[in-house]
């Protein structure tokens, strides 16, 4: 009954999607304990700055700490696990932004943690504090006490006082390439024992703009509305998106000078928007190309 984004949420370095160079260096810093006082999470939704910094602060306070693969067993893991840890403090600057939230902040870190190593602070969508909040937080930020940790996360880095960037270790998560999330999704259908078709879960993986979450967001709708047996038909129904073997019809009837054929698709494709029709058939070409299809040899690509 959970969310499929809530039920594979990960949970250790090695279970992020698309994120290699990001997961090693974290991993890096933890085992040789070499960790940094505050790091910036910067990057697109759904690609793993929270569930990194989650990670990240669950095994600074392992019991194994230096360690970059959390136990998962010890008092501080569990709790961590259910979000009722008392020493890692998580803050949605969205909601709350203003000078007294962040006042209410450094209260806290002039005490010591309750029963960890460190005080972490994850402060989600950073960018939306006010300009006197950051100034407020500035000084903490640049030299807190040995025990506290930041963790900042944001979508839109740029929004950030250089005094911000300069003080913290930044790192870019990028845009989740579309052959990850597809073998992602075919994984967890398998767990989940779902039927699929392959060109409906690349589909989907291509309509999720690189957000992984968004991904698994499409994918539980889409095992709702093809009643648990994913086809390219339902998917491309459900996104009212362009069913990709209509551009296969459409370039063999260019190819057999179908013109009948042609004037009907092309009365098909009134339907849907341009954008999405295009992108569509660079996807079929390039398949193509790669193929070596013998009816699309380079000269033919390039007419089209």
């Amino acid at each position: 009954s959970r969310a499929l984004s809530l039920k594979y949420r990960p949970l250790k370095f090695s279970d992020l999607i698309g994120q290699d160079s990001i997961s090693q260096t974290l991993s890096l810093a933890l085992d040789l304990n070499k960790v940094s006082h505050a790091y910036l999470f910067s990057g697109l939704r759904g690609s793993g700055k929270t569930s990194s910094a989650r990670i990240f602060a669950r095994a600074l306070e392992c019991e194994k700490f230096p360690t970059s693969v959390p136990c998962g067993e010890c008092e501080s893991c569990k709790s961590s696990l259910n979000n009722t840890h008392m020493d890692i403090i998580e803050m949605d600057a969205a909601s709350s932004r203003s000078i007294d939230d962040i006042k209410k902040l450094i209260e806290q870190i002039q005490y010591k943690p309750a029963y960890s190593r460190f005080k972490i602070f994850i402060i989600d969508e950073v960018h939306m504090l006010t300009k006197e909040a950051f100034n407020a937080l500035l000084k903490t930020l640049e030299e807190p006490p040995e025990y506290v940790k930041f963790i900042l996360a944001t979508t839109d880095p740029l929004k950030l006082p250089p005094t911000i960037l300069s003080r913290t270790q930044h790192f870019r998560f990028k845009k989740i390439p579309q052959n990850s999330i597809s073998t992602h999704l075919k994984r967890i259908l398998g767990l989940e024992n779902v039927k699929f078709e392959d060109e409906a879960i690349d589909l989907l993986s291509r309509n999720c703009g690189g957000s992984l979450r968004d991904a698994l967001t499409l994918l539980e709708q889409s095992i709702i509305f093809s009643k648990e047996n994913i086809t390219l038909e339902s998917v491309s129904s459900m996104l009212g998106a362009l069913n990709p073997s209509i551009i296969e019809d459409f370039f063999n009837s260019i190819l057999l000078k179908n013109d009948s054929k042609i004037e009907s698709i092309l009365k098909e494709f009134e339907s849907y928007e341009v954008e999405n029709i295009i992108d569509e058939m660079i996807i079929f070409l390039k398949y193509r190309m790669l193929s070596k299809d013998s009816r699309y040899n380079l000269i033919v690509i390039d007419r089209f």
